[in-house]
């Protein structure tokens, strides 16, 4: 969606939350909050002196791709999964950091739990962002929403040195489209009675579910606001866009959005994939990095406490050709060992030859972690303690400080 420059003037600055601003919130249960360039604020935390620099989170291989950018990277055009290698020619002055996903993830949790202590509708929709209703929270706080948003914000500044923005609204469409409107570090409200208002001079973009092609498709009838969307009948909406996409968009501009917040959406899988900097012919390497994989999935589980009873593997060949093979277990786990065996099957047994870009592990068919099924000649320790006994070192000392043997270069 356009920024401040493709809007109408004070558009943002009319709904704006600020010492001498407060929009009317009544009618507003729906919270989308968003943490301000995430990944590259946690990285800021340990390196204050680069807060007034570009600083770009990716990885080094010349196929990495940018993780998060912080805003004084983002002006010279640097965004989120760009590659790594044209963010450097965008801005040759950024200070590139390497990821550390175990901080994130930490930092993460602790977000999460504060917004479960102000209401328990939370739908988290990554790391760094949710949904909150808080209409049954209002009279147990005895605040309105508005100032449940402020409040978050304060415990994530206060707490984790760290800023979100955050959208108040009727819907979530609405409240995502404020909190992305408020960044960084802000707080916009759209009152129930300023809906439209609020929604019809965005650009079409803004629209949920309109990319780049649909967005030409409606350029080139002409539409190239929300409003035009929503004044547009719907018979010559559904001739250009066809009959759903038409009947969601045209929903969408004229303020119709029925989703709840959802807190229980069951995750449908759990997974990890790399993207190797050259082509790797060696299938002993590739099995390393399928044990690697292996460990960050069944790691995820065990902090989610969930089993699944389904592997799978992702394999995208050189020429981009790209496969997926899958096997169900008798029993779910969340071992790392036994995911990586039948990785590693699926790899050996159903995968033809080839240099390989890509190789993805995934574990389907989920459930909350249940009742061990034991053999008779299963050992008294078994993998399982090994992996438990892993995660409390690397939840003390980091994720360096247990890995497999194989994975530890000569160097180290």
């Amino acid at each position: 969606m356009g920024r401040s420059g493709d809007l109408p003037r004070g558009l943002v600055d009319k709904y704006r939350v600020g010492p001498d601003s407060w929009p009317d919130d009544t009618g507003c249960p729906i919270l989308h909050v968003d943490m301000d360039a995430f990944f590259a604020s946690v990285e800021l935390r340990e390196h204050p002196e680069l807060r007034e620099r570009p600083v770009v989170v990716a990885g080094n291989g010349p196929r990495a791709v940018v993780l998060a950018a912080n805003y004084p990277a983002r002006v010279f055009g640097v965004r989120s999964a760009m590659p790594a290698a044209r963010a450097r020619r965008l801005c040759p002055q950024a200070v590139f950091l390497p990821p550390h996903r175990h901080k994130y993830e930490q930092v993460s949790r602790s977000v999460f739990a504060a917004m479960r202590e102000l209401t328990p509708l939370v739908q988290p929709l990554s790391l760094d962002e949710a949904f909150l209703d808080v209409s049954g929270a209002l009279r147990r706080l005895r605040l309105r929403p508005a100032e449940i948003g402020a409040e978050l914000r304060r415990r994530v500044a206060a707490e984790h040195d760290l800023t979100c923005s955050v959208g108040v609204a009727p819907t979530k469409f609405v409240a995502k489209l404020a909190s992305g409107l408020a960044k960084p570090d802000g707080m916009l409200v759209v009152p129930r009675t300023e809906v439209l208002a609020f929604l019809h001079p965005l650009p079409v973009s803004a629209l949920w579910g309109v990319g780049a092609r649909t967005a030409e498709r409606l350029l080139a009838v002409g539409l190239e606001r929300v409003g035009d969307v929503a004044a547009t009948p719907l018979p010559r909406l559904r001739r250009t866009l066809g009959v759903a996409v038409a009947e969601h968009l045209h929903a969408l501009a004229n303020g119709h959005d029925d989703r709840g917040v959802e807190p229980d959406v069951a995750e449908k899988s759990i997974g990890a994939e790399e993207t190797f900097d050259v082509d790797v012919a060696d299938r002993g390497a590739v099995r390393r990095e399928l044990l690697r994989l292996s460990e960050r999935t069944a790691a995820s589980l065990r902090g989610r406490g969930l089993r699944g009873r389904t592997v799978s593997i992702k394999v995208r060949f050189g020429d981009f050709t790209t496969i997926t093979r899958s096997r169900t277990l008798p029993v779910a786990t969340d071992v790392t060992q036994e995911i990586y065996r039948t990785a590693c099957q699926l790899l050996d047994e159903q995968t033809p030859p080839g240099a390989v870009r890509l190789i993805g592990v995934r574990v389907e068919q989920l459930g909350e972690g249940a009742a061990e099924q034991l053999t008779l000649d299963a050992p008294e320790r078994g993998w399982r303690d090994a992996d438990q006994a892993a995660d409390a070192a690397r939840n003390r000392f980091g994720t360096a400080a247990v890995r497999p043997a194989s994975l530890i270069r000569p160097r180290e």
